[in-house]
């Protein structure tokens, strides 16, 4: 009953004031599944990009944090092929820095932020980390390119809420199984985020 009420509150403030560059929504009439959009920063190799992912609000949230995954494919050293992110905010204590105080709002605006300046030294991704770390100019090469061909909409006429214009999640998962399949062939060296 706590998670319906809080979800339900919280769903309304994303609606009525999202933080810049961010919207989220519940798909059908489901509250535990819900999609959310992160446009690409400013500067950063992302921008102009318009990322999708998918957000499963546990049973016990908010006691416990909601698993958020990028369905659409970005180069990025925290986040990997499956769109799994390494971030402290969603994972518990010890090792996370998850509370019930914080919220879906926040979760994603510190996602954006880790969109902006990646963290290196908490890698999923460790080839691209070292990339970041030693040779930016190739970094922010493939990350701009990975955002032109997946992320940068075909059609320039996206309305914000539209929900005509939101992604297809069958395509951009179909999308995304293609490319990783592309991928294997130079499988990137993978690390666990701790």
């Amino acid at each position: 009953m706590q998670r319906a009420s809080r979800l339900k509150r919280e769903l309304q403030m994303l609606s009525t004031e999202p933080p810049p560059g961010i919207t989220c929504w519940q798909t059908e009439d489901r509250i535990d599944d819900l999609r959310a959009q992160i446009v690409g920063g400013t500067g950063t190799p992302y921008e102009g990009g318009l990322f999708s992912l998918e957000i499963k609000i546990p049973e016990r949230y908010p006691f416990e944090p909601p698993k958020m995954r990028f369905l659409t494919p970005i180069y990025h050293p925290n986040i990997d092929n499956s769109g799994r992110i390494c971030h402290d905010a969603l994972k518990l204590p010890p090792k996370g820095a998850w509370k019930p105080s914080l919220n879906i709002s926040t979760v994603l605006t510190s996602i954006q932020l880790l969109m902006a300046e990646p963290n290196p030294d908490d890698p999923l991704m460790a080839d691209i980390s070292s990339e970041f770390k030693y040779n930016k100019q190739l970094f922010t090469e493939k990350a701009k390119k990975w955002t032109e061909e997946h992320a940068i909409q075909k059609n320039l006429g996206v309305v914000q809420g539209n929900k005509e214009n939101t992604p297809d999640p069958k395509v951009s998962s179909r999308k995304r199984e293609a490319f990783s399949a592309m991928q294997e062939a130079e499988e990137p060296a993978k690390k666990t985020c701790a």
